[in-house]
């Protein structure tokens, strides 16, 4: 079982930047992703990173507003999240593959986080 911690959610206001921590214990993964469900929609993908460092966008999602790093010494992933909307409001799920499968794809990825929630205010 991959153990990870998600950080960084909140209240901000519109236009507002934050960013999203997903600390795990894994050492050998294929990649990791961030994905985001608001009440009543589904879950809809927000941007991946591989363990080589190659990042992928949700253009809908991520919009340019968004950043996908990773520090692998501190085997931690960062969300960058810049000019926040009120349509940015979910709750935010970091989620570990140790498989390969296409990056944004919900179903490449077997270990979820509890996630954290990100509320954007007008």
């Amino acid at each position: 079982q991959v153990q990870k911690v998600e950080s960084g959610g909140g209240l901000v206001q519109a236009g507002a930047s934050m960013r999203l921590s997903c600390t795990f214990s894994v050492r050998t993964f294929s990649s990791v992703g961030w994905f985001r469900q608001a009440p009543g929609k589904e879950r809809e993908s927000v941007a991946a990173i591989t363990w080589s460092g190659g990042v992928w966008y949700n253009s809908d999602s991520a919009k340019g507003r968004f950043t996908i790093s990773m520090d692998s010494a501190k085997n931690t992933v960062y969300l960058q999240m810049n000019n926040l909307k009120p349509e940015d409001t979910a709750n935010y799920y970091c989620a570990i593959a140790l498989g390969e499968g296409p990056l944004l794809d919900p179903r490449t990825y077997n270990n979820w986080g509890q996630g954290t929630q990100v509320t954007v205010s007008s």
